[in-house]
């Protein structure tokens, strides 16, 4: 009875180690690096509203992780 509780343990224990790796596998795959989302040239608005200038620039870029 001892040797089934050991084995339900290992195994568990495995599969959550698998479980992990693959949670980062996957973050670091979709990671983006920085400087690469914010190098698309988009035409400037003829409104009033929004405007993507360099001082919004610099907080996107203090705002990744």
């Amino acid at each position: 009875m001892a040797d089934i509780n050991k084995i339900a343990r290992r195994t568990f224990f495995s599969g959550l180690g698998l479980a992990v790796v693959a949670g980062v596998a996957a973050k670091v795959a979709t990671t983006v690096p920085a400087g690469k989302a914010l190098d698309v040239v988009v035409a400037e608005p003829a409104g009033t509203g929004y405007r993507l200038t360099e001082h919004v620039k610099k907080y996107y870029r203090t705002t990744t992780i």
